[in-house]
């Protein structure tokens, strides 16, 4: 990987803090519709976004083929589904990149009890074993929805990086792994939770 992923990382951390920070809501909100609008659609057709994605990009990050590259692609996916997490919530109260909730704690949060767990292991197991970062974005646009319809966040930055290291092929499984550890330690935690919870009742 000629681009690290901390590079990756910190783009997108740069992209989200500037469209979180802006103080006209009018802008802002017209930002996250545009880049919604791409969610799932190649960068290439999507030219109100280049300047989103593109601007002040690390020029090593960047394709010269008229291709996306892999660093390109990560960033791109990462904030049109930032975009599709915050629809219809306030950015200021309730903003949906939240620093350190890895993807596989925030789909774990997503099992209440021990009956959600084959439900939504099945949809997280769906998304770990996608062929290709296509594949990988489409099921991710489904989790993301889940995520948004029960006000869990998700560290943005953080999974532009994994994206980007998912895109090669020989570290796939280096991902896969971290989700399932961060996914299932999740879970017992809730369920622990939960269990603790109703014993003080």
């Amino acid at each position: 990987m000629s681009v690290s992923r901390e590079q990756v990382e910190r783009y997108t951390k740069y992209r989200l803090e500037r469209l979180i920070g802006m103080t006209q809501p009018s802008a802002q909100s017209g930002v996250l519709a545009r880049l919604r609008r791409g969610v799932g659609h190649h960068p290439g057709s999507q030219p109100w976004l280049w300047g989103e994605l593109l601007s002040e990009m690390p020029q090593e990050m960047m394709n010269n083929s008229g291709e996306p590259s892999n660093a390109e692609m990560a960033v791109y996916t990462a904030l049109t589904l930032f975009a599709l997490h915050q629809q219809s919530k306030d950015i200021k109260s309730e903003c949906m990149h939240c620093e350190g909730t890895t993807l596989g704690a925030a789909c774990g949060s997503l099992v209440a009890d021990e009956n959600d767990r084959d439900r939504v292991a099945r949809r997280f197991n769906a998304m770990a074993t996608s062929a290709n970062l296509s594949e990988l974005s489409n099921h991710l646009r489904g989790i993301v929805q889940l995520l948004r319809a029960k006000d869990i966040g998700l560290d943005y930055s953080a999974l532009a990086g994994e994206l980007y290291v998912y895109s090669f092929k020989a570290r796939r499984n280096d991902i896969r792994l971290k989700w399932g550890q961060d996914f299932y330690r999740e879970i017992y935690n809730n369920i622990d939770k939960n269990k603790e919870d109703e014993n003080n009742e």
